[in-house]
This record gives C-alpha cells, sequence and structure tokens, in this order.
C-alpha cells in the first residue's frame, strides 16, 4: 500500500525503529519451531523482518533504524547490515537485558524532535495506512500503544521524555497491553491507541496468517482486516510458498 504525500510529510521529523533478531535457526520464533522446525521459523522470521522494513521504509522517516539483536552485536551482523544497505537505515544494538530495557535503550536516543515509533516484526500483514494512523496519533499525545489481539502490543511511540514503561511489566504473557496502561495511567501520562492488529506469534496465528493471506476468511472479516486485492506482505507470501504452507 503507497502513501500520499500529505502523509509521507508528516514522517519528515519522525525515526521509525524496527525491532528485531536475526533469523538464526533456533534462535528465532521460537514458539513456531515445534510446528515448523527450527529452519522453517528462521525463514518466516527473515521475511517478516523483510516486510516490516519495507513498510517503515515507504513512510519516509526522518530516520529509519534497526534496533537489532545478533550474537557478537548487531553492527556486526553481516544480516543487518545488508539490510540496513538495502533500506538505508541506520543499526542500532539492542543490548543485554529483559525485554523491557532492550526496548528503552533502542527508543531514548529517538523520542526528541518529532518523536519515534518502535514497532515490532511479527506482524507482516499490518497495512502502511495503520502504521501511517499510530504516526500521526503521536502527534496528539506523548504516547502511542497499538495493542495486538493476545494482550500485547506491536508498536509503542513517544514524543518528548521517555516515560518509565518498561519496567514492571509481566512480559511475554495476556497481560502485557494491561500492564503497560496501568503504568501510563498510575502517573498520569497522556496517550493514545493505535489500531488492533494480530501478530503471528504461535502456530494458531500462523494458521490465521495463511488464512488472510489465501483469502478463505469470510467477507465480513475480509473487510475488517483491509484485504486488499495484493498481498500485504509480500516476502512472507514468498516465503509461504516456498515452505509449502500456502
Amino acid at each position: 500500500m503507497a502513501t500520499n504525500g500529505k502523509a509521507r510529510s508528516r514522517m519528515r521529523h519522525l525515526a521509525i525503529i524496527v525491532f528485531a533478531r536475526e533469523p538464526i535457526p533456533g534462535r528465532t520464533k521460537s514458539r513456531l519451531i515445534p510446528a515448523l522446525g527450527s529452519e522453517k521459523a528462521a525463514r518466516l522470521a527473515d521475511a517478516f523482518i523483510c516486510d516490516t522494513l519495507a513498510k517503515a521504509h515507504d513512510l519516509k522517516p526522518a530516520e529509519l533504524v534497526i534496533a537489532g539483536a545478533a550474537p557478537g552485536g548487531a553492527h556486526r551482523s553481516l544480516y543487518f547490515r545488508r539490510l540496513a544497505r538495502e533500506y538505508g537505515a541506520w543499526i542500532h544494538d539492542q543490548g543485554p537485558g529483559d525485554l523491557g530495557e532492550r526496548m528503552a535503550r533502542a527508543i531514548r536516543p529517538f523520542t526528541n524532535s518529532g518523536g519515534a515509533l518502535l514497532l515490532g516484526t511479527d506482524t507482516p500483514t499490518l497495512p502502511v495506512g495503520m502504521l501511517a494512523r499510530s504516526a500521526s496519533l503521536l502527534k496528539e499525545a506523548p504516547v502511542v500503544l497499538a495493542p495486538t489481539l493476545d494482550g500485547g502490543y506491536y508498536l509503542v511511540g513517544v514524543r518528548g521524555p521517555l516515560p518509565d514503561i518498561f519496567r514492571g511489566v509481566r512480559w511475554g504473557e495476556a497481560c502485557v497491553m494491561s500492564d503497560t496502561l496501568q503504568r501510563l495511567k498510575d502517573r498520569g501520562h497522556p496517550y493514545r491507541l493505535g489500531p488492533w492488529w494480530y501478530d503471528v506469534d504461535r502456530p494458531d496465528d500462523l494458521a490465521v496468517l495463511c488464512a488472510h493471506l489465501r483469502r478463505r476468511l469470510g467477507w465480513p472479516a475480509r473487510r475488517a482486516l483491509h484485504f486488499g486485492s495484493e498481498a500485504p506482505c509480500p516476502a512472507t507470501a514468498v516465503a509461504l510458498r516456498e515452505l509449502g504452507l500456502s
């Protein structure tokens, strides 16, 4: 999905940070490994990363950043260095710590000026328009969270000082979103919710993804999912065909 000039102009002072782990077999998409095996799970993770970077790049942000995790550090990763060249991004290493510590480290340097969106890679079918919508909401409030259907969120946007929202969260559980919202409310931080979407983290999610791309959902569901005539995630669609999943 292309964006128009007006939408792109809103991104000129915005940083978009794609938060990703190098897709090494056995070290990525661990919840899909029992269903797919480590090689196929890593291949799918690679496709998710490429589709996410392509959408972020399409918005023409002021800065496109890959916040990477890789053995030996993201800056030494040939994988991330290749993607950085391809998409005109620069590389930031996630560093050590739990998920919250690594997310805070990735987004903190970019929250001034137009703010920053930190985007995960598990929502390959997310329409570009929904990503642009979250960016627009960041002009209305200093924090934006875009929820996933499993109780987490796929995107966090911050403009101005980074609030203390990444501590005290039970990462990996269905209460991630509610924990984060409670921290915002307790501290009186205004926020907006971006568009809901589904992520692909477990075998059941993979079934939804395949059904989405095969257009086997009923008409009301297709409308709700903004399913168009073209695949919203071309790299993922190719990977699913190569892996015999579509």
